[in-house]
């Protein structure tokens, strides 16, 4: 089953979850606010993805962190900052078994879906 990681008032996560209804593709929404993340969660996608592709660095809690750490962002800080601030987390994360994205568009999650599924 595809699980869609991300916030309930995020533009684009909202924008997934319409898709997936209308295109009757079943998936479980997880919060990252209210349902929580985990070091583990954190560790299977860095595995499956480069970390830098998670990290939201249109955020304004992402222009708060100093320039400093910023520029020697390393994978284990860029973990520990997503688990302490979630909306530095890039959204939505699309996870599946076969499948594994950060972001959303049409076009791009059909060509996923339609390999993934073969």
């Amino acid at each position: 089953m595809l699980t869609v990681f991300g916030i309930k008032s995020c533009d684009t996560c909202r924008k997934a979850r319409k898709y997936f209804a209308e295109n009757d593709i079943e998936f479980r929404f997880h919060d990252v606010r209210d349902d929580g993340l985990d070091i583990q969660m954190l560790e299977r996608w860095v595995t499956r993805l480069n970390w830098e592709k998670l990290l939201n660095k249109q955020s304004l809690t992402w222009r708060k962190i100093p320039e400093v750490d910023r520029v020697a962002m390393t994978r284990e800080r860029a973990i520990s900052l997503i688990l302490e601030n979630p909306t530095l987390l890039k959204r939505p994360v699309l996870e599946s078994p076969d499948f594994m994205a950060v972001g959303f568009s049409e076009r791009r999650f059909s060509e996923y879906w339609a390999k993934a599924n073969r």
